[in-house]
């Protein structure tokens, strides 16, 4: 069973009611930065800071790469495995907003937190998500989100976004028997 659940209509009107509601939320967007988790999260986050830009807000993006703040991986990474954290800017007393295509068990976001904490001590972490699927094992929610889809742990939630996929959509697919 594959099912389209969102298009990029469906994607897009998310995105712009994310950018509201973050606006919204926080009372100045002076010291507000959008940063992505790679790798999906990275297109999102840039879609979500141009939506942010057109309702007046000066916004600065940056992306994280969480390899070695999992808590899940057993692999040791050396340096060449772990992919570039792009913060341009100084962490501290800034409003973070960590953008991710889905939320699942929330390891992802936790380790996040982690590698931004890494940086220095900002005033607040938020969590932007095009998808929250459920079946957390953290006590971690999201402070926006796109969609809600209520999943089995049977199922799979595929973003597609460019520059990965050519068109952008969410799927729900089974997951293939092992």
């Amino acid at each position: 069973m594959d099912a389209v659940v969102m298009d990029q209509v469906g994607m897009d009107r998310a995105l712009v009611r994310i950018a509201h509601e973050i606006v919204e939320k926080n009372e100045s967007t002076e010291n507000l930065c959008v940063v992505g988790i790679k790798r999906r999260g990275v297109p999102l986050a840039c879609i979500l800071q141009r939506n942010l830009e057109t309702l007046g807000a000066s916004v600065l993006t940056g992306s994280i790469d969480i390899t070695r703040y999992r808590d899940d991986l057993t692999v040791q990474f050396d340096d060449a495995q772990i992919n570039e954290t792009s913060l341009p800017f100084d962490v501290g007393g800034k409003i973070i907003v960590l953008v991710d295509d889905v939320l699942y068990t929330g390891r992802t976001a936790r380790a996040a937190m982690d590698a931004v904490l890494a940086h220095g001590r900002p005033a607040k972490i938020q969590l932007a998500v095009l998808v929250d699927r459920g079946h957390r094992e953290l006590p971690i929610r999201a402070d926006y989100v796109g969609k809600n889809i209520p999943t089995s742990r049977e199922e799979f939630i595929r973003v597609s976004i460019p520059p990965f996929e050519e068109d952008a959509c969410v799927r729900i697919e089974k997951r293939k028997a092992t």
